[in-house]
């Protein structure tokens, strides 16, 4: 499993994707969740304006692969063979930027550190603050104990999705849809799930 420490530090691919990406997803009225590269994936997550409705539909994760890869194309932002790869953050989002933790306060979180703090390195609560430096965390013991956690030692750290009430028999759930071509979307979009399209490029 690879490790996802925080950090607000990015490199100049991704630099580069981030200033063509974001005019895009910001036109559909979209936020631009995270740009990764690494280990020649270029993996760019979108999802709704905080606050906004929940889920990015499969027709708009199509679009962005679509406009990106024009892009791409005119700009040559990325040396040698890449794969791209546009999805949304699930129900369950890795939170690896400061901007992260603080879109996300008030929500249940579970956090590995690289160090332990006072005795324990895994640590979940509900997130009160966050700033550039530090998180608070609201611990579910008796006391309601809130730590503060320094991001230079978190090594991961992720929303937990909080189960609703079990459907009723004969409810359906949302369509699973698989389609093997050049730009492959994987799962259907829904409040639920997150999606993704791959597209593999070779760079000229």
């Amino acid at each position: 499993m690879s490790v996802t420490r925080v950090s607000s530090q990015t490199s100049p691919v991704v630099d580069r994707v981030t200033s063509l990406v974001a005019p895009i997803v910001t036109d559909l009225g979209l936020d631009l969740y995270d740009i990764e590269y690494t280990g020649g994936i270029v993996r760019i997550v979108v999802d709704t304006q905080p606050g906004g409705p929940t889920g990015v539909s499969l027709e708009n994760i199509a679009l962005i692969t679509r406009l990106v890869s024009r892009e791409f194309d005119h700009s040559d932002p990325i040396p040698g063979r890449y794969t791209l790869e546009v999805t949304s953050p699930g129900l369950e989002r890795t939170l690896r930027l400061p901007r992260h933790f603080v879109r996300e306060v008030g929500k249940t979180i579970a956090v590995r550190l690289s160090s332990a703090l006072d005795g324990q390195r895994r640590i979940q609560g509900d997130l009160v603050s966050a700033s550039e430096d530090t998180i608070v965390v609201r611990l579910a013991d008796n006391a309601m104990t809130e730590v503060t956690i320094p991001l230079s030692i978190v090594e991961r750290a992720k929303t937990v999705f909080q189960w609703g009430p079990t459907p009723k028999p004969g409810s359906t759930g949302a369509a699973t849809k698989s389609k093997k071509s050049t730009s492959r979307p994987t799962n259907e979009a829904s409040d639920d799930d997150d999606t993704d399209t791959d597209m593999e490029v070779d760079a000229l």
